[in-house]
C-alpha cells in the first residue's frame, strides 16, 4: 500500500465518521508565539482546545507537514542515524472538540487499524500502553477492544515527576493535558528491542505508530489540575511510520517516498549505496527545506531562517563526505516536486523559487565549507584524548558559519565529544540565536478569560455604543477607572479596528457623561477587543455605556495605505515573479511598510515599474468588493492567504482592480482604489538574507513628497546655475570636470614630492653605515606618502626612511626599507616601534609598513628616535 494511498484512506475513513477533512496548515504557526515551527497535527486547533476559537464541526481530520528541528521537539541530530527520526514529516490526526472522548477514539483507531476493509494489520501484531492512573482507557482496551492483557502496558510518572510520563501529554507548562495511550507495532523476534517501558524498549522490535491524548485537565501554574468541561481528543500517527509498517519494511527510508529521493541524491553525489547514511540525511533535509521555503522561509543567522541554514549546512556536508564538491541539494527539488508534488501542488509552483534560494546558500556556504574543515580536521589530528575544546567549535561557527550540530556530526562519526560547557559560555548571544526555539513559550493561564467576543461594527461605521465588559489596570481585571489613571477598556461592542494582519489599532475617544477616555491604541486577544489608553476625566466602571468615537483622520489614511499595500503586493508578483510572498507588513496612517521574500535587490527600473502599476489601478478607480465566505470558496476565487496570519473558517475576501488583487483580509479599506489618490515608493532595502522591504506613503504624503522633491531638485539647479530639466546634463559635467581635476592634483602633488624629495636626500644620516632618513612633511596627504618614500628610497640607494604627515590631530606614518636592508631590519618592526610613541599602532612586510597615531606633540620625539632604534637593531 502506497504512502499516498494510506494517506488517503486515513481521510476518507474518519470523513465517514463525521469527521470535517482539515487541509494542512503552513509549517509557520500562525499568530503563535509558542512554537518555532509547526509540529503536530493539533497546532493549527491549539485555539480550539484552549477556548479561544470556534469551528463549524467538532470532529476534525487531517495529514499535516511538520517540522521537528529545534527547541523542545529536536530530531536533527537523530536524522539519518535512525531508522524513524526525521526533521520532516506527516502527521495523520483526528480530533475532537469536545465529542467523543476515550471510547471512540480508541475504538476508531482500532477499527482504521485491522479492519479487512481498511489496514488489515493483524490484531496480534499490536501492543497498546495507557498511563498508570488511567483505569477507564485500560478497561477499553481490554474488555470492549479484547486487547489480551499482557499485551496492555501500564506506563507511570517515569520523567521524575507527578504527571511527568511518556504517557501523559502537556500543551505546554501550563494549559490543557491529559493521559494518553499509545499504539506500537511489533516487527517480530527478528528483530532486536524490548515492549515499551522494558529495557530494550529502544530496539527497533516495536515501533510506535499512533498516539491518542485524552486531554482532560488543564494544568495551572501553581500545578493544580482542574477537570475541563469538555474533554477532547488529539490523535496522532505518522504517515511514514505507518508506511513503512504496511510496506514491511523496518526503515521510513525504505519506503515508496523515500526511494526515489535517494536514488536522486545517490545521482547528485555520485553514489551507488542506496543504503549509505548521508543519503538518508541528505534525501530527509530536501523535504523540511523545500517546504519551509515553500511556506516563506529563507536562510538567515536568526530564528527559524537560522534552523533552515542549520538543517540546509548539514545536507550540504553529507554531500561533501560522498565526495560532491559542486553544488547539488538544489537539484533535488525537481525529484521532490515529482514525489509528492500531487499532495502539495505549491511543490511543484514554486519550484523554480525553491531551486533559486537553496542554490544561493549552497553557494554562499561552498566558499567558507573547506576553510572550516581544514580547520577543524587540523584541531582534530592534534587533538589529544576524546573531546574537542568548545573555543574551537565557537571559533567554527562564529568565523566559519559551522552550527554547533554540523561539528557535533562530525566529531560523533570519529567517536569524539565536544566541550559543550565551554561552547556555550564563548557562545553567548549567538547561543541564542542558535537556540531560539527555547524563548517560545508562554503562560496559557494568562489570557483575557471572558464570554464571547466583542462585536466589531467598524466595518461600515466610525462611531457607536458599547457596553463596558472588563477593564485592565496593568495585568488586574479592576472594577473601575479613576481619571488620570492609564488602563485598557474590553467593551461588547465597538468600531475600533484592533491592530492585526499588520494594520495599526485605531484612536479616539470612548466617552459617557462626565468621563472621556482617550485610546491610544487597540488590540484583540481571544476574540475581545481591548481599547489600551488614558481616563481624562471622570469615572469608568465595569457595566457602563460609552459612546465610541474613532479618529476618522487617522483612520482614513490607515486605510488608503492598507489598501495600496495589497496593491504593492500584486504588482510584486506580477513583476518580480510569484516566489514573491509576504514577510511581513506595517500600515499606519503615516506610511506603509511592506517585507517579502526576494533574493536581490530591485532594481530602480523595476522599483518604477511597480510604482507605475499601483498607480495605474489607482487611476482605474475601479470598486473594491469584499465577501465574506468559508475557506474553500475564497481559494476558489483565488485568494492569497498572508504570511504569519490565522484565519477562521468563515474569512474576507477582498478584491481590488478587477481581480488584480485577490487576498483575505479583515481589515479596513477604501471603497474605490481612486481614494488612495497617489502611491509613492520612498525606499527599498534588504534587512535579512533574501527579505527585502519597501516603503511607501499615500494620499496628501505621496503629494507632499512629489512636491519636496521638486522642490529640491529645483534648489539645486539653483545652486549650479541651470533648470530643473537641465539638471543631469549639468551634474554629468561638473562630475567629468571634477575627475579631470583630481587627476591633475594627484599629478602636481607627485611633481612637489618629486621636488621635495631631492632637498631631503641630502638630510639623511649615517647610522652605523646605513643612510636614515626621518622627516615630517607638510602639506601632504597620507596617500602621498608612500609615492615620496619610494622616490627617496631610489634616490639614497640603500637606505631606512620613516615619514609623516599630521592633519586634523591624526598621525600618519610610513615606514620604507631598501631590500638589501631587510634581513637586519625590518619596515614592520620600525612602524610598531614610532607608532607606539604618537599612541596609534602600525605594521606591515619588511620592506614597506604604514600606520598612524592621535599624539601629534609626540611626533618630533617619534622621528628622532628612528635613529638610535636603527642603531640599536644593528648593534
Amino acid at each position: 500500500m502506497k504512502s499516498a494511498e494510506i494517506r488517503d484512506a486515513f481521510l476518507k475513513f474518519f470523513e465517514s465518521k463525521g469527521h470535517a477533512i482539515v487541509p494542512s496548515s503552513s509549517l509557520i504557526p500562525g499568530n503563535d508565539p509558542t512554537l518555532l515551527f509547526t509540529n503536530a497535527g493539533m497546532v493549527q486547533f491549539k485555539d480550539v482546545f484552549l477556548g479561544d476559537d470556534k469551528r463549524p464541526y467538532t470532529r476534525a481530520v487531517s495529514s499535516q507537514r511538520c517540522v521537528r528541528a529545534g527547541g523542545k521537539h529536536n530530531d536533527l541530530e537523530n536524522v539519518g542515524y535512525t531508522a524513524r527520526h526525521h526533521t520532516f514529516f506527516e502527521m495523520l490526526g483526528n480530533f475532537s472538540f469536545g465529542d467523543y472522548f476515550k471510547r471512540e477514539t480508541i475504538g476508531y483507531a482500532w477499527e482504521f487499524l485491522t479492519g479487512a476493509e481498511h489496514l488489515a494489520i493483524p490484531k496480534e501484531k499490536l501492543w497498546v500502553t495507557v498511563y498508570d492512573e488511567d483505569q477507564e482507557a485500560y478497561d477499553i482496551w481490554h474488555k470492549e477492544i479484547g486487547v489480551p492483557a499482557e499485551r496492555i502496558i501500564r506506563i507511570g510518572d517515569n520523567k521524575g515527576a507527578k504527571y511527568a510520563s511518556d504517557n501523559f501529554w502537556a500543551m505546554g507548562d501550563t494549559g490543557p493535558c491529559g493521559p494518553c495511550s499509545e499504539i506500537f507495532y511489533d516487527h517480530g523476534p527478528e528483530v532486536a528491542g524490548g515492549p515499551p517501558g522494558s529495557p530494550d524498549e529502544d530496539g527497533d522490535r516495536y515501533i510506535e505508530i499512533w498516539n491518542n491524548v485524552f486531554m482532560q485537565f488543564n494544568r495551572t501554574p501553581d500545578g493544580v489540575m482542574h477537570p475541563l468541561p469538555k474533554p477532547s481528543v488529539d490523535t496522532g500517527m505518522g504517515l511514514e511510520r505507518i508506511s513503512a509498517v504496511m510496506q514491511h519494511v523496518h526503515s521510513n527510508y525504505e519506503i515508496d517516498l523515500f526511494q526515489n529521493l535517494l536514488q536522486a541524491a545517490a545521482k547528485a553525489t555520485g553514489t551507488t549505496d542506496l543504503s549509505n547514511q548521508s543519503l538518508r540525511v541528505i534525501a530527509d533535509h530536501i523535504r523540511s527545506c523545500a517546504f519551509l521555503v515553500v511556506d516563506g522561509i529563507v536562510p538567515s543567522n536568526e530564528g527559524r531562517g537560522y534552523v533552515l541554514r542549520r538543517i540546509m549546512r548539514r545536507a550540504i556536508r553529507h554531500g561533501h563526505k560522498l565526495g560532491q564538491q559542486q553544488p547539488f541539494f538544489h537539484t533535488l527539488v525537481a525529484a521532490l516536486a515529482d514525489e509528492m508534488g500531487a499532495a502539495y501542488p505549491e511543490l511543484v509552483e514554486q519550484q523554480a523559487h525553491i531551486t533559486k534560494v537553496l542554490l544561493a546558500e549552497e553557494e554562499q556556504f561552498a566558499k567558507t565549507l573547506d576553510k572550516g574543515m581544514a580547520v577543524l580536521d587540523q584541531a582534530l589530528a592534534q587533538l589529544k584524548g576524546d573531546t574537542l575544546d568548545g573555543l574551537t567549535v565557537f571559533s567554527l561557527y562564529d568565523t566559519y558559519g559551522f552550527p554547533v550540530d554540523l561539528t557535533a556530526d562530525i566529531a560523533r562519526e570519529r567517536g569524539l565529544k565536544l566541550d559543550m560547557a565551554a561552547y556555550e559560555s564563548a557562545m553567548q548571544a549567538q547561543r541564542e540565536r542558535a537556540r531560539a526555539a527555547g524563548s517560545f513559550k508562554v503562560d496559557y493561564s494568562n489570557s483575557l478569560k471572558l464570554d464571547g467576543a466583542t462585536d466589531f461594527t467598524g466595518y461600515d461605521a466610525l462611531a457607536g455604543e458599547g457596553k463596558v465588559v472588563a477593564i485592565l489596570k496593568g495585568s488586574d481585571t479592576v472594577a473601575s477607572l479613576q481619571a488620570g489613571e492609564q488602563g485598557a477598556i474590553v467593551m461588547d461592542v465597538t468600531p475600533f479596528y484592533a491592530e492585526s494582519g499588520g494594520q495599526a489599532g485605531d484612536t479616539g475617544y470612548l466617552s459617557a457623561a462626565g468621563a472621556r477616555f482617550e485610546v491610544q491604541d487597540c488590540t484583540k486577544q481571544a476574540g475581545h477587543h481591548i481599547h489600551h489608553g488614558i481616563l481624562q476625566d471622570g469615572v469608568i466602571k465595569v457595566g457602563d455605556t460609552l459612546g465610541a468615537e474613532v479618529d476618522a483622520n487617522v483612520r482614513g489614511d490607515t486605510v488608503l495605505n492598507h489598501s495600496a499595500t495589497h496593491l504593492l503586493h500584486a504588482a510584486l508578483r506580477k513583476l518580480l515573479g510569484e516566489h514573491v510572498t509576504q514577510k511581513g507588513s506595517l500600515v499606519t496612517a503615516e506610511r506603509l511598510r511592506f517585507d517579502f521574500s526576494h533574493n536581490e535587490a530591485v532594481k530602480p527600473a523595476e522599483l518604477a515599474a511597480i510604482e507605475q502599476m499601483v498607480n495605474e489601478q489607482v487611476r482605474n478607480n475601479s470598486e473594491v468588493h469584499t465577501d465574506v465566505c468559508d475557506m474553500e470558496q475564497a481559494k476558489a476565487k483565488g485568494a492569497m492567504a498572508l504570511f504569519g496570519e490565522k484565519y477562521g473558517d468563515e474569512v474576507r475576501v477582498l478584491s481590488m482592480g478587477d481581480g488584480f488583487s485577490v487576498e483575505l483580509c479583515g481589515g479596513t479599506h477604501v471603497k474605490r482604489t481612486g481614494d488612495i489618490g497617489l502611491f509613492r515608493i520612498v525606499s527599498e532595502a534588504g534587512i535579512a538574507s533574501g527579505v527585502r522591504r519597501i516603503e511607501a506613503v499615500t494620499g496628501a504624503r505621496a503629494l507632499a513628497s512629489v512636491e519636496e522633491q521638486s522642490q529640491t531638485l529645483g534648489n539645486v539647479a539653483a545652486l549650479l546655475k541651470t533648470s530643473p530639466e537641465q539638471l543631469q546634463d549639468k551634474t554629468e559635467q561638473l562630475v567629468a570636470s571634477h575627475k579631470a581635476l583630481e587627476k591633475e592634483l594627484a599629478g602636481l602633488k607627485a611633481k612637489l614630492a618629486s621636488m621635495a624629495s631631492g632637498d631631503l636626500v641630502s638630510q639623511a644620516r649615517d647610522v652605523a653605515g646605513v643612510k636614515v632618513l626621518a622627516v615630517k612633511l607638510d602639506g601632504v596627504d597620507p596617500k602621498s606618502l608612500r609615492d615620496s618614500a619610494d622616490q627617496l628610497k631610489n634616490k639614497l640607494g640603500s637606505a631606512v626612511v620613516l615619514l609623516a604627515t599630521a592633519e586634523d590631530g591624526k598621525v600618519s606614518l610610513v615606514a620604507s626599507v631598501t631590500k638589501d636592508l631587510t634581513a637586519r631590519l625590518k619596515a614592520g618592526d620600525l612602524m610598531r616601534h614610532a607608532a607606539e610613541m604618537v599612541g596609534g599602532k602600525g605594521g606591515g612586510r619588511p620592506d614597506m609598513a604604514q600606520g598612524g597615531g592621535t599624539d601629534v606633540g609626540a611626533l618630533p620625539g617619534a622621528l628622532e628616535s628612528a635613529y638610535s632604534w636603527v642603531e640599536s637593531q644593528l648593534s
